[in-house]
């Protein structure tokens, strides 16, 4: 049975759970949350299957995963890109923690980003289907994963703002 960490308010571990506790008490847990650029600076963008506990579906623009009891967002982070989109050993920079809550579900995640041109081998029991799309246009994509959404409003004003430098031929 899968356990996953369980935090506080303040993100400090708390316990851990099975998954399903977790989804079922809704529980705050952690999160790893993935910008997958091409050189050009688009965005990988993952339709979620019909048959995820959350957001069936949705289109995920940072797809990621939850994170285990005995592992690290970093840990998380590359086994999860792994997993989904067959990315191995590219590094992940992270850009930022936030919080995110709602009736299904309460998460401390950690944004990180890298940039990868070459195959993409997607999680068939996870992943439907992907697109690389400019960033500016991934809002249009409907739904939308709603935690990937707050991420990605945020990574998005961090570039605008000069805080986060582009990756690849990203313009703001």
């Amino acid at each position: 049975m899968e356990r996953v960490v369980i935090v506080d308010a303040d993100n400090n571990v708390a316990g851990s759970a099975t998954r399903a506790e977790m989804r079922a008490r809704n529980l705050i847990h952690r999160s790893s949350f993935i910008f997958v650029h091409n050189s050009a600076g688009q965005l990988f963008v993952q339709r979620r299957v019909a048959w995820k506990e959350t957001y069936p579906s949705h289109y995920d623009p940072a797809p990621g995963g939850v994170v285990g009891e005995h592992e690290t967002y970093e840990q998380n982070a590359s086994r999860e890109v792994e997993e989904e989109m067959g990315i191995a050993g590219v590094p992940l920079q992270a850009v930022f923690d936030f919080f995110y809550s709602d009736a299904v579900t309460r998460v401390w995640g950690r944004a990180f980003r890298c940039v990868y041109d070459g195959p993409l081998t997607l999680q068939e029991s996870e992943v439907a289907s992907g697109i690389w799309v400019d960033l500016d246009k991934v809002a249009d994509l409907q739904p939308c994963c709603p935690d990937s959404s707050l991420a990605l409003r945020e990574y998005e004003t961090r570039l605008r703002a000069g805080t986060l430098k582009p990756v690849g031929n990203i313009s703001r």
